[in-house]
C-alpha cells in the first residue's frame, strides 16, 4: 500500500469515527454541553484527548466519569451525573474520544 493510499485509509478511519462519537453525543444528549471541535459548557473533546493523551487507563475513568459526573477539573460548571447513558455507550465514547486526533 502506497503511503498516499494508507495516509487516505486512515483519514477516512478516523472520519468514520468522529461521525460514531457524533452519533452517540447525539443520541445521549452530549451535544447540549460538549463538542468535538469548540467548546460550549464543557471541555470540547479534542481538549479531552489532548490532556490525557498517553494515559493507559483513561477510557475506564472516562466512562466513570461521564455515568456519575464531576467538577473542577475543567472550570466551575460541574458536569451532572449522566446515569440514562449505558455502560457500553459511556466505554465506547470514551473510547472514541481518546481517538481523537486533535
Amino acid at each position: 500500500m502506497s503511503f498516499f493510499a494508507a495516509t487516505a485509509a486512515g483519514s477516512a478511519g478516523a472520519q468514520t469515527e468522529t461521525q460514531a462519537l457524533q452519533t452517540l453525543m447525539q443520541r445521549n444528549n452530549c451535544t447540549a454541553c460538549h463538542l468535538i471541535d469548540k467548546r460550549k459548557y464543557g471541555p470540547h473533546f479534542n481538549e479531552v484527548a489532548a490532556r490525557y493523551a498517553g494515559d493507559a487507563k483513561i477510557v475506564a475513568t472516562l466512562a466513570s466519569k461521564i455515568k456519575a459526573g464531576g467538577s473542577g477539573v475543567w472550570g466551575e460548571d460541574p458536569m451532572p451525573p449522566q446515569a440514562h447513558v449505558s455502560d457500553a455507550d459511556a466505554t465506547k465514547m470514551a473510547e472514541l474520544i481518546m481517538a481523537l486526533k486533535p
